[in-house]
């Protein structure tokens, strides 16, 4: 495979996703159900059900895998140490068919490594990135290229991932901004909002982008727009998606689920890489607003981000069986 046959090359960090189900803990929210706090025992032993540990996951691996399955060839560019994580991580991305030539491996360093506090059907992540020098590799032209998740002090990276995009403009440009990305402030990477051809978000994600509490999404569309990306996707969890092209506003229902979630990890990463993946194929933005939820539904069947990810063929039955109201509506 050249580097000129890549349909889609992601970029961001890969780390390894140990889940401990917790049992012995309580959930505090305000009285919209939101704000939500996990409370356990202070200086106690805690009993917990298990440990999962799940290798080669983050928002990047995660797009690459989901475009994998779809179809599409896909490439990862990432920084992940020499030891027994990252032999785990490169050998998942192999097996998922996705190109690891851009998968550097740094030696006597260690791979990401994140602890994921599962309790009921949802998560909060214990989260730390390692400090890697990154250094963008020759990828050629590849037709999309999906950045999302890196590290703290990767900031003089995206001047030259914004440099590379700019002397090649025929690339389009996926942006799923990660926890540093995002406290970056988009006025440290105001050229990649206007560079993006997708910028996808979630909704309190969005209001901390635009320092704003407003949570009318079509008022937080609208001011996403104003930092100059195309199509703006801002997702809203079980509660649907919300999609601006410009043109037009939609709202995208979720996808009915089959049975009650089991753990949510990965949703919107799949919802995400799916859109953008839809349109790398071809689709329309109403069409692959109309595949994104499908992906999400299968994922929070299973544990982790990337087990419940479909290809085709499997994705394209769900949406044959889907109800007649599983469509796009104006906003």
């Amino acid at each position: 495979m050249t580097d000129e046959s890549f349909d889609l090359v992601a970029v961001g960090d890969i780390v390894t996703d140990a889940f401990i189900r917790l049992k012995d803990a309580e959930l505090h929210c305000d009285v919209n159900h939101e704000h939500c706090k996990i409370c356990m025992a202070f200086g106690a032993k805690i009993p917990y059900e298990s440990v999962t540990v799940v290798p080669a996951v983050g928002n990047s691996p995660n797009a690459a895998v989901a475009a994998a399955r779809l179809g599409l060839k896909t490439a990862l560019v990432t920084d992940l140490g020499d030891d027994q994580h990252g032999r785990e991580a490169l050998a998942t991305l192999k097996k998922e068919q996705v190109d690891t030539g851009f998968v550097r491996a740094h030696e006597g360093r260690l791979t990401n490594y994140h602890y994921v506090l599962w309790f009921a059907d949802d998560r909060t992540i214990l989260i730390k990135h390692e400090d890697y020098s990154y250094v963008l590799p020759a990828i050629g032209k590849p037709k999309w290229l999906y950045l999302s998740s890196l590290g703290e002090h990767s900031l003089p990276y995206h001047k030259a991932l914004l440099g590379y995009l700019n002397a090649n403009s025929e690339i389009k440009l996926a942006f799923q901004p990660g926890t540093f990305q995002i406290k970056f402030g988009h006025e440290a990477l105001t050229g990649l909002y206007r560079r993006s051809d997708v910028f996808l978000c979630n909704l309190n994600e969005a209001q901390k982008i635009l320092s704003l509490k407003q949570t009318e999404p079509k008022i937080l569309l609208e001011k996403m727009r104003e930092l100059g990306p195309k199509i703006i996707v801002i997702t809203d969890g079980p509660r649907g998606a919300y999609v601006s092209d410009g043109r037009t506003a939609w709202f995208m229902p979720p996808y009915p689920d089959p049975k009650a979630p089991f753990e949510r990890t990965g949703a919107g990463d799949a919802f995400s890489a799916t859109f953008v993946a839809a349109l790398a194929i071809g689709k329309t933005v109403p069409e692959a607003l109309a595949w994104a939820p499908i992906n999400s539904m299968s994922v929070v069947q299973q544990i982790g981000a990337q087990a419940g990810l479909l290809d085709r063929p499997t994705l394209e039955n769900y949406l044959a069986k889907a109800p007649p109201d599983y469509q796009p509506r104006p906003l």
